[in-house]
């Protein structure tokens, strides 16, 4: 598989295995831009997964509906946003995680 199609893969994966295709990713490729972006994507999945448990543990609380809210355009906006920038084969970095892997 090419370096695009990798990348809009890995982004993708947000939709139906948010974890085990980055792992995957991640021992067959040997591309760094694409390894990258998959342990990107895995941490973005692991923190957002996080967020959403907090979110509705404190949803009995009424704090954590909006959270709800607020992580699930999260969780959709920004592999979209990859997917994209993958498709004109431009450089991505996911928020927050982006500058913990070099």
């Amino acid at each position: 598989m090419d370096r695009k199609a990798s990348l809009i893969v890995v982004h993708a994966s947000a939709f139906f295995a948010p974890i085990l295709v980055p792992i995957i990713f991640m021992f067959i490729t040997k591309d760094p831009d694409v390894k990258s972006n998959a342990i990107q994507a895995l941490l973005f999945h692991l923190i957002l997964g996080f967020c959403f448990f907090i979110s509705f543990v404190l949803s009995f609380v009424l704090i954590g509906l909006p959270l709800l809210v607020f992580f699930g355009v999260v969780a959709v906006w920004y592999p979209i946003k990859g997917i994209v920038y993958a498709a004109q084969d431009s450089q991505y970095s996911y928020p927050i995680v982006g500058k913990w892997v070099s």
